[in-house]
């Protein structure tokens, strides 16, 4: 199977999610060429449009997933927004665009107390076949932000957000900590049943 990113934390955090769902396929990063772009308004409609376009280029089974940082106090922003949300341009590179939009998180948030912090990272993840099957799963893992980046794990919002029962951010925790509770384990768990049927592997 295909996955529909570029992003090699991603793949090797999802290899290994799929891989404890037991489930025996060989993952690959999309090969190199233009990015589709996610004009979805929901996190749903933009891991179809991913995956859609990755069968038809490939010609392989095809899974996506768009997932992002929905803060209360935000009205649920960043959103699908999530990736993009500091304006950097997609040229940047990723550490920068992540340090980016977690400093504006941060300073959008600087005034807010821990009360009002909650936050959750959710996930849509899909699947789509070249014959034209589709079928899309979602994950979520609540929690609340801090109010200064801790740990080196991970990627994207991680060192902000602390897990509702843990005392350490995402980026702190181990990647097989991470998996078990995080939204993208959440919903990759579930869509391996499903690529199980779809499949017959």
């Amino acid at each position: 199977m295909v996955l529909a990113s570029r992003n090699d934390a991603k793949l090797v955090e999802l290899r290994r999610i799929l891989a404890v769902a037991g489930l025996a396929v060989e993952l690959v990063a999309l090969p190199d060429g233009p990015d589709v772009p996610e004009t979805g308004a929901t996190f749903a409609e933009n891991a179809l449009i991913k995956a859609r376009d990755a069968a038809r280029v490939t010609g392989l089974p095809a899974v996506a997933d768009d997932s992002g940082l929905a803060v209360d106090a935000l009205g649920g922003m960043p959103g699908v927004l999530s990736a993009r949300w500091s304006g950097l341009l997609p040229g940047a590179g990723r550490a920068e665009r992540d340090a980016a939009n977690n400093a504006l998180v941060l300073a959008q948030l600087a005034d807010v107390p821990e009360e009002r912090r909650g936050a959750a990272f959710v996930c849509a993840a899909a699947v789509v076949t070249p014959d034209g099957a589709e079928q899309v799963v979602h994950g979520q893992m609540c929690g609340r932000l801090v109010r200064v980046p801790r740990g080196d794990g991970g990627f994207g919002y991680d060192p902000l957000f602390l897990p509702d029962g843990q005392n350490r951010t995402s980026a702190e925790l181990s990647p097989a900590e991470k998996d078990a509770i995080s939204h993208r384990g959440r919903a990759f768990g579930q869509l391996a049943g499903v690529l199980r049927e779809l499949l017959a592997i």
